[in-house]
């Protein structure tokens, strides 16, 4: 494996970590709120979970990746990420 690929790597493990981190952080405060807002938190926190596992399987997926579909793997990998920073923030957003 070449360095900058392993750079890649540990830096969408890095990314993913500090994202599924954040996502958990606010779940105390949706305790709070009327029940018609915990159920659009519930909702919204699917979704970000739904991106969190595609980005991990994507994740896994990539490191196992050849030479030959690497490139590939990388700019399936950054769509990923994006879509699941951006239904993590519309979630953040929404509380």
């Amino acid at each position: 494996m070449s360095v900058k690929r392993d750079e890649f790597i540990a830096k969408m493990k890095s990314q993913l970590d500090v994202l599924n981190l954040k996502i958990d952080a606010p779940e105390a405060k949706a305790h709070e709120t009327r029940e018609e807002a915990r159920q659009a938190y519930r909702a919204e926190l699917a979704k970000a979970r739904h991106e969190s596992n595609l980005a991990q399987s994507k994740y896994e997926e990539m490191k196992a990746a050849g030479e030959e579909s690497w490139d590939r793997m990388v700019t399936e990998m950054e769509k990923i990420r994006d879509a699941f920073v951006h239904s993590f923030r519309y979630f953040k957003s929404q509380l």
